[in-house]
C-alpha cells in the first residue's frame, strides 16, 4: 500500500489494480485536475483498474470536470462511499451525465461493504477471463 498526494487529494493504491481516492475538503475540481487524476491512474496502476472513492470530504466538480471524469476505458469499476444523504443523492446525480464509456458503478453506505463489492467485480471479471 502506498499513499500519493495530488494537487486534489490523495491516492492510495491498495493493489496493482485497485486505489482509494479520497478529494481533500472544499476542493472544486476542474478540468486540469480530472486530467492529473486519469493521468495518475494510466501510470500508477495496472489495467482494468477498481477505484474506491471515499466520499470523506465535501467537495464540487465544475461542469467540465463532470463530463470527463472517470472517463476512461481502463476503468474496470467503481464504488463511492457516501456517508450522507446528500452525498448519496449529489453523487447519482454524476450517474445521470451522458458518457461515451458507461459507469459501472455502486454507491455504498460503509467502506468495508463497497470494498467487498469490488473484489467481487474483480474475482468476476478474473473468471471471465479464464473461460475466454
Amino acid at each position: 500500500m502506498s499513499i500519493h498526494k495530488l494537487s486534489f487529494g490523495e491516492i492510495t493504491i491498495l493493489k496493482l489494480n485497485l486505489a482509494e481516492v479520497i478529494i481533500d475538503s472544499d476542493v472544486v475540481m476542474d478540468l486540469e485536475m480530472v486530467g492529473e487524476y486519469h493521468q495518475f491512474l494510466l501510470t500508477h496502476l495496472k489495467h482494468p483498474f477498481n477505484l474506491l472513492i471515499n466520499k470523506v470530504h465535501q467537495y464540487t466538480y465544475t461542469f467540465e470536470a463532470q463530463q470527463l471524469l472517470a472517463a476512461l476505458p481502463q476503468i474496470n469499476s467503481m464504488a463511492v462511499v457516501a456517508y450522507n444523504s446528500v452525498t448519496e443523492k449529489s453523487t447519482k446525480c454524476l450517474f445521470l451525465i451522458p458518457r461515451a464509456i458507461p459507469w459501472n458503478i455502486q454507491v455504498f453506505k460503509e467502506r468495508k461493504t463497497a470494498l467487498d463489492w469490488l473484489v467481487s467485480i474483480e474475482q468476476q471479471s478474473n473468471r471471465v477471463a479464464e473461460i475466454l
